[in-house]
């Protein structure tokens, strides 16, 4: 009987403790996942009150003198050589390649004075911008690509066409010049995306140069082009669709 009550009391603290387990995990804690793995959905399993926890990275273990190194390791660890040491090819840093244009080259409303009436496009070829007057003092601004020393210009002419993925034909100038150069242009090439014209082109006067789009927008703000007047193929579009054939053109 003593045994019996004994071992009563004995298996007392083990019920206790798994109801208390049971209480705790009634209702599920939020999942608390790394900052590498954040997402949307992680808003759904708490609000904003789940913060995501920052797992610290595993410290190194000291090797012992004579340990050999995995496989792995040989591969990433880099090669000495008398000169120094080198990098292998997977560790090295890529060329940087500029992607994205400075902000000021992104499309935007601003203060414009001016005696031009809406509807004039006014290109400040030294600043690199393109301003489609809207009036009331103001004008819709465009990072643009402008013409390379030598090929810089000045006019006033009017928008005598416009077209949608233009068909490109290089000028036999063009040809010729980088031909020299060891770069042979085709005769002609059809509208698309590696076209150098963009998604669209709008014809000044009875010249051969145009406000177009382009296959490199990383040239946007300098001056790199022929003659031509160039944008992002985005910013091209936007403004083809506000201007008409005829719209006035003023670059200087």
């Amino acid at each position: 009987m003593n045994k019996m009550l004994l071992l009563a009391l004995g298996l007392l603290p083990a019920f206790a403790t798994m109801a208390q387990a049971n209480d705790r995990y009634r209702e599920r804690p939020p999942v608390i996942v790394s900052p590498d793995l954040a997402a949307p959905w992680i808003l759904q399993l708490g609000g904003g009150n789940v913060r995501p926890v920052v797992y610290p990275t595993r410290p190194e273990k000291p090797r012992g003198l004579f340990q050999p190194r995995t496989q792995r390791e040989v591969q990433r660890r880099p090669q000495t050589t008398r000169q120094g040491i080198v990098q292998p090819a997977s560790m090295r840093p890529n060329k940087v390649v500029r992607s994205q244009i400075e902000p000021q080259f992104l499309p935007q409303t601003v203060a414009y004075e001016t005696k031009h009436a809406p509807g004039t496009i006014v290109i400040d070829t030294n600043n690199r911008f393109l301003y489609l007057v809207t009036g009331n003092g103001q004008a819709r601004r465009y990072g643009v690509g402008v013409g390379k020393p030598g090929f810089e210009w000045a006019g006033t002419h009017k928008v005598t066409r416009k077209a949608e993925w233009p068909r490109w034909v290089p000028p036999k100038e063009m040809i010729a010049r980088e031909a020299a150069k060891g770069h042979f242009l085709p005769a002609s090439m059809d509208g698309g995306p590696a076209n150098p014209l963009g998604a669209r082109a709008m014809y000044l006067g009875s010249t051969l140069y145009r406000i177009h789009g382009t296959n490199a927008p990383w040239t946007i703000g300098s001056a790199v082009s022929s003659g031509c007047i160039r944008m992002r193929n985005e910013d091209v579009v936007d403004l083809y669709e506000r201007v008409k054939v005829g719209t006035k053109v003023i670059v200087m």
